[in-house]
């Protein structure tokens, strides 16, 4: 199907079309604030005029001190520096063609069994586990946070995540069966450290959310055809 911009066609080869449509809508506000001729086709240049239209109309704020501190204080544990564990597991894994009900028993006798043995730990990891790692008894080494699922990062960096955990572990791979042999904390980055990245990731996330609404709204104002775009009806400054 076609792409039409306020009655231009749009060459939505090879590309999604609503990201060839947003494209368009930028290039024709460009065009209609005089930071682009008509007539230029080369795309470096339509770029470049779209960066100046979204550096004009787009203000983003600089986030203030308070909101950095109050981004610090709601996510302290992304601001320490050197968590670690030395980590063991055993995988049940889940796939679309297995009944999953059975998997879970599966790994909770197996769970039961060292909880009763712990010492055979590395047995069964060679014999039940579907990690590669189960050939080296389930051993998974040094884990630094970010290295793994969330789910399993979860259950790994819990204060009192050590020895044997006494559940499952469930991720979207399927059973874990985890045992955290050395819990290494890390150290809190302070604030005046952390402020940077802080900054950088709230200007990030409130020029997203401002460019999404700028689109939106030039979409609102415009005839679209074979595509659909979130609009909205606020009207732009001029």
């Amino acid at each position: 199907m076609s792409v039409y911009v306020n009655g231009v066609e749009v060459d939505a080869t090879g590309t999604d079309a609503q990201f060839a449509a947003v494209r368009e809508l930028l290039r024709q506000r460009a065009v209609e604030l005089g930071f682009l001729d008509a007539a230029i086709t080369d795309i470096a240049e339509v770029d470049a005029a779209v960066e100046d239209l979204l550096a004009e109309e787009v203000a983003v704020p600089t986030p203030d001190e308070a909101e950095c501190r109050r981004y610090y204080e709601a996510h302290r544990n992304a601001f320490r520096s050197g968590d670690l564990v030395h980590a063991r597991h055993i995988l049940f894994q889940v796939t679309p063609s297995v009944n999953v009900a059975i998997i879970r028993a599966r790994a909770e006798e197996a769970l039961n069994a060292l909880l009763a043995e712990p010492e055979r730990f590395s047995e069964l990891a060679r014999e039940l586990s579907n990690c590669p790692s189960g050939e080296q008894g389930g051993n998974l080494g040094q884990i630094g946070r970010g290295d793994m699922v969330p789910e399993f990062e979860d259950a790994l960096f819990r204060i009192d995540a050590i020895g044997l955990l006494p559940h499952l572990v469930k991720t979207r791979y399927g059973f874990h069966i985890v045992a955290v042999d050395q819990n290494i904390p890390g150290a809190d980055l302070p604030f005046e450290e952390a402020r940077g990245q802080i900054a950088e990731t709230l200007q990030a996330n409130v020029e997203e959310q401002a460019l999404r609404q700028y689109i939106a709204i030039l979409a609102g104002r415009a005839e679209l055809a074979g595509v659909e775009l979130e609009a909205a009806e606020t009207p732009l400054v001029q």
